[in-house]
């Protein structure tokens, strides 16, 4: 069985290999998670919520939204497993940070009629060859058609970072994405890949040329063939090591893996369960 890859898989790879062999090869499990995934993850469901509410004609307020999301976050949060990196904010300020976010995003976007919604967490799978030895998967935060009739692809983004014009139009998750989509709405299908940067309160475009996306389609595959050949998996320091779950554990800072399970090899590359995200 070929392995299935979703965008996070690939970028784990080119971000640090250690930390891919840990979580993909391994199988290491996660015992903690990061405040700001945390937050995202309950944003995200909450704007999933709204737009579930808004296709039955029935818009909650924003107080409402609001005491959903709070009630959400104190259910899940778990101070021994979610953990803060940055000692000058605590849990309160990650609390308002993703209640801002929804915030902005409710009062810019209300009473949410603008567009069509095609589909919520909207799960895509498919192959990048004609043979489906490349399979790819991924969940689109949302779907829906724009009033120009444009299909857009969009994604929420919790962080306060906002990519360069060059940065975004370069960027390979939501194009893999529409390489997915092509499969259901044709290749011929105008898209409009669009990114909500929610705790600025701003909204970003980028769109892809039948070029760019075959050109898409070679390099995701060869960068596939070059994880599938690799054998060694040395860990790559950089400013996200703060941030990683397996910092404890790693070589680079001291640390020990445990080591395989008999019968496993460290550079086995196991299928990738259907659960897995973007």
């Amino acid at each position: 069985m070929s392995t299935v890859y979703s965008h996070s898989r690939l970028s784990s790879f080119e971000q640090c290999k250690q930390k891919f062999q840990f979580r993909y090869l391994l199988e290491i499990p996660e015992e903690s998670e990061g405040v700001e995934a945390f937050v995202g993850k309950r944003v995200h469901e909450i704007l999933e919520r709204l737009y579930q509410f808004v296709g039955r004609d029935q818009v909650p307020s924003l107080r409402r939204v609001l005491e959903r999301y709070e009630a959400e976050f104190d259910e899940h949060y778990d101070a021994d497993r979610i953990r803060i990196v940055r000692s000058e904010f605590d849990r309160a300020h990650y609390l308002a940070l993703g209640a801002d976010c929804l915030s902005r995003f409710y009062r810019r976007y209300y009473p949410f009629d603008q567009d069509e919604t095609l589909g919520l967490e909207r799960h895509v799978r498919f192959n990048l060859d004609q043979e489906g030895r490349y399979q790819v998967q991924g969940y689109i935060d949302r779907v829906c058609r724009a009033p120009d009739g444009i299909i857009e692809i969009q994604d929420y983004k919790t962080g306060k970072w906002v990519p360069s014009r060059k940065q975004l139009d370069s960027e390979r998750q939501l194009a893999l994405y529409q390489l997915g989509l092509r499969g259901e709405f044709g290749p011929d299908e105008p898209m409009r890949l669009v990114w909500h940067y929610l705790a600025r309160g701003q909204t970003r475009t980028s769109t892809r040329t039948a070029a760019q996306l075959d050109q898409l389609q070679q390099e995701t595959m060869a960068l596939i063939d070059q994880i599938e050949a690799t054998e060694e998996f040395p860990a790559q320091k950089s400013n996200l090591c703060n941030w990683c779950e397996y910092k404890g554990i790693c070589p680079a800072f001291g640390g020990e893996p445990p080591r395989p399970q008999e019968g496993t090899a460290a550079g086995t590359h196991p299928p990738v369960s259907t659960a897995e995200g973007s």
